[in-house]
This record gives C-alpha cells, structure tokens and sequence, in this order.
C-alpha cells in the first residue's frame, strides 16, 4: 500500500496541500503536548503553524483499509474549498507516519451542543440551529455539485459538523468518502459504509434503489431530526415507549395536527422547528426517489415554512416488498402481515461508529 499511496501522492502534487515532514508535525504539536481527542481513527492534537494559526493535527492509526481512508481523506478534502467543508491545510507520509492538518475548529463538534452531557451546557437558539442546518445543507450540496466530481461523504452525523469560533458548521471527516463523475446518477459500491443510525435503507437493501447521492440527503435528515429534538434519534430509556424512536413520535403528532412543545418560544422560532422537521422527515424517506436533492432542501429551509406538506409516513416497509430472506433458509425472515418499523432495526444496530465496509448481504433478486 506505501508503494500505491506514495504512486498516488506523487501523481496528483498538485491539487495537494502542504506536505510536511514527521519532525515538522513535532513542531507544529510542540511534541503533541495538547490532545484534543482520540477515537477509532487515532488522536487529534493542538498544533501552531510558523504564522501563528492554530491547526488540529490528526495522528492516524494503521487502519483496517491499508490506508484507503487517508487517500479518501486527502484525494476529496485536499482539493476543495467551501466556507461549510473543513479545510485540509496539510499532511504527513513518512514510513508508517500518517497525519492531516486542518484548520482548528474551536467550538468542536456539533454532537457535544445537540446531546449535552452536563447541566448548563450550551444550548443553541433556534435561529443559531437553522443556520447551522443552512450550512451543512450548502457544504453537502457543494460535494454534491459544487466540483468536477461528485463527493459522496457516506458519514453525515453530529460528530462530523465541526463548529468554527463564530459557529459557522463545516463538514468533516471523509474517510469514508468516495468520488464519482457528476453525471453518475447511481454509483457502484461493493460494501456498505457510514455510521448506523444515520446509514439510508438502500444500502442494506438494494430493492429500495440504487446506491446515489440521495444516501447523504438521508442522513442530513436523521442529523436535522437530532438538531430539533435535541436527543438521540433512538432512545431505548424514553420514558414512553411511543418516544424511542423521535422520528415515528414526531411525525404522529404533527399527522395528528399536533406540534412539538418548545416552551414559551416565540412565532418565528416555531416556524423554524416546523420546517427543519418537515424537511427532515422528507430526507428520511425509505425510498431514495422520494428523497429532495440537497439543492431541493436549500431551497425549502430558505423558503417559507407554509408551501411545506407533512411528506408520507417514511418508516413502514414490509420485509417481503424489499426482498428480505433468511440468510439460511431463503425464505421470508417474517409473515405475510408482519411489518418492520425502522426504529426495530436501529434499536438493535445503532452505534456512534464509523462503519468502513459491512457485506450487503440482502439481495436484489
């Protein structure tokens, strides 16, 4: 893979950004002396360039991909720019040294401001949520359309929005993102990817569609349903079981006329919450060709919240119309009259992991 890797880095210098050395990182991170944080991928570090700026340096693991990742990472991020996709301003290749450089994002990431985990943390207004769902909306739509290729990022989550010091979001991580040409309406994928809980169906089952840009539209809509309710979208310890699935709960009460409680929030922040749930629970239906395009969405969170229509309900799926068998047997997994809501799937899959390859083990046929 150094070999491939190095192949790669060589013949595309110049769309890349800085390459710096191993003894260059050192100095940026003043030894790695400030962690920032530490997941599966590795650990992110507080750096400094010469000119002052303050940079987060990603130290990478060796990964199961044998460096895919960081070819996905540098190959899409290294070679755009949008005010709503974080900036790549460097990396290092040396030996089995991997790191990135981005622009440092003071406020971190928007899962620390939609699931709190203390008492008086920051809780963002109305006005500052909708403004951070405009951006994401405009940085994916700039993946989308924006470059001469289209940029699937596959992982769209609150962990993956990253907040600058004025709140404006930037999406990040492309690990697990993949390039394709523009006119590709539906893209070939051998595996599955993304994080559980915000992956689209079609991935799993491949009756629903084929495999497009409408995977990252899903998974805005489940990010958007957790910006508005605040809470995971799966809550097995709701106090109410008709309240683990947010989604399904909301979209009950609204079909029954019904809108969601915000306290004493003012007319205009209602309208706000109303249309990021009727957008979302657009992006989350089953069928990718019922989902809008990201452009679509832009233009329904700019227009008003009036000329939006409750979408239908996009959870119900019957096991037998998606071609669902037992892995064992071939034979439907479930009745004729059974069906699977979502939050049936989710409550026994959902993970805040990043998934680089699950088999699609449902056939088309």
């Amino acid at each position: 893979m150094d070999e491939s890797l190095e192949h790669f880095l060589q013949s595309n210098h110049n769309l890349m950004p800085i390459r710096y050395s191993y003894s260059e990182i050192r100095k940026i991170t003043k030894g790695f002396k400030n962690k920032l944080g530490q997941g599966g991928f590795g650990s992110v570090f507080l750096g400094k360039l010469r000119s002052g700026r303050p940079v987060a340096v990603k130290m990478l693991v060796k990964s199961k991909t044998n460096g895919q990742d960081f070819i996905n990472e540098v190959a899409t991020i290294g070679r755009i720019h949008h005010v709503n996709v974080v900036r790549l301003t460097g990396f290092c290749v040396e030996g089995t040294k991997r790191a990135l450089v981005y622009d440092f994002m003071p406020n971190g990431s928007l899962e620390k401001y939609i699931f709190p985990r203390e008492e008086g943390g920051i809780c963002l207004s109305w006005g500052r949520v909708y403004e951070i769902a405009m951006g994401v909306a405009r940085g994916i739509e700039y993946l989308h359309r924006g470059c001469n290729m289209q940029i699937l990022h596959f992982d769209i989550k609150p962990h993956n929005i990253l907040l600058d010091d004025k709140f404006i979001p930037k999406v990040s991580d492309f690990g697990l993102a993949k390039l394709y040409p523009v006119d590709h309406s539906v893209v070939s994928l051998t595996a599955a990817r993304g994080t559980l809980g915000y992956m689209a169906p079609e991935l799993f089952y491949k009756k629903l569609g084929g495999v497009s840009y409408k995977v990252d539209v899903y998974s805005f809509g489940m990010l958007l349903m957790e910006m508005v309710g605040r809470r995971k979208n799966v809550n097995p310890f709701a106090e109410y079981s008709s309240q683990i699935y947010f989604p399904a709960w909301i979209y009950d009460r609204f079909n029954q006329g019904e809108e969601m409680d915000i306290g004493d929030a003012e007319q205009g922040e209602k309208k706000i919450v109303r249309k990021l749930i009727l957008i979302a629970l657009w992006c989350i239906q089953m069928t990718p060709a019922d989902r809008p395009s990201m452009r679509r969405v832009i233009e329904m969170l700019e227009g008003p919240v009036e000329l939006l229509q409750l979408p239908p309900k996009p959870f119900l799926y019957s096991p037998e119309n998606m071609g669902i068998t037992d892995n064992e047997t071939g034979e439907s997994g479930a009745g004729p009259s059974t069906a699977y809501d979502e939050s049936e799937l989710l409550l026994s899959t959902c993970s805040s992991d990043s998934l680089e390859i699950i088999p699609l083990n449902v056939s088309a046929d």
